[in-house]
């Protein structure tokens, strides 16, 4: 399946509801990803079918300070038809690059949920550790 990886743009925030109906999935009110649109573009990819669909898409940004510096996945998803494709590690990697070779951070951080067996599954054979647990994190 021949898969594009491009920015983001404001027009894909009329056409991502079916990537984002997932339980899993972090959905945000619309300023949240606005507010990333305009302050790190470059951080905000989607996997685009053939047909102009979209597959997935990664959103995130550069936090931190000194040796803190770094890439922070904000979201990471896939349309669920279009998974175990390795959508998401092109994603994280796309991300990943960007994060070391632009904005020179030492690491990438993100949360998931423990749950979430897949995802934690894909972050361990992308060398991903946990760091810590928050509890509480995804509630409320």
């Amino acid at each position: 399946l021949m898969t594009t990886i491009r920015p983001f743009v404001l027009d894909d925030l009329f056409h991502f509801n079916h990537v984002n109906l997932d339980p899993l999935t972090e959905t945000y009110n619309l300023g949240f990803y606005l507010q990333y649109m305009a302050r790190w573009p470059d951080y905000f990819s989607v996997a685009e079918a053939p047909d102009g669909r979209m597959m997935g898409y990664v959103m995130g940004k550069a936090e931190g300070k000194g040796e803190n510096w770094h890439g922070h996945v904000t979201a990471v998803t896939v349309e669920p038809t279009c998974r175990r494709m390795g959508l998401g590690e092109r994603l994280m990697a796309v991300l990943e690059e960007l994060s070391e070779q632009k904005y020179n951070g030492f690491f990438v951080d993100l949360f998931v949920r423990a749950s979430n067996a897949v995802a934690v599954q894909m972050y361990n054979k992308l060398g991903y550790t946990v760091y810590r647990r928050v509890l509480g994190y995804y509630s409320g």
